[in-house]
């Protein structure tokens, strides 16, 4: 499946906007391909309680499992901010517990970086044998 990430990530700053980020200030969206061809969007929800906030990216993941879809081909994650953060080690390794080769743009108002999730997590935990 051919990916378009400009739209993917016009998906991931729609996401953003829906973020509620009252202590850092950084809206955070993403934007899940998944193997159907849909697309799962999910955005940063903070929490007084900073363990208790959840990320834009596992966010997205959590939604698309809920409507039972496990094989995801690309993310896109969009910070309202000139700033660029790649997604975090949590999310990483959530991420990788579907894809570990995910296709993976992330981006802030000034540009965007292009990256797979092998290389920002590399030799990611599995209890599977490889």
């Amino acid at each position: 499946m051919n990916v378009d990430f400009d739209i993917l990530l016009e998906q991931a700053q729609a996401a953003a906007e829906q973020a509620y980020a009252p202590y850092s200030g950084y809206r955070v969206g993403a934007a899940l391909l998944c193997g159907d061809g849909s697309v799962v969007t999910g955005c940063n929800v903070e929490n007084a309680s900073l363990s208790l906030t959840i990320c834009a990216e596992r966010n997205a993941v959590f939604n698309a499992v809920n409507q039972g879809k496990r094989e995801f081909l690309a993310l896109a994650i969009y910070v309202d901010s000139d700033e660029i953060f790649p997604p975090c080690g949590a999310c990483r390794q959530v991420l990788a517990e579907f894809n570990p080769r995910l296709p993976i743009l992330y981006a802030n108002r000034l540009g965007s970086i292009f990256s797979d999730l092998e290389t920002l997590l590399p030799q990611a935990f599995t209890l599977s044998e490889q």
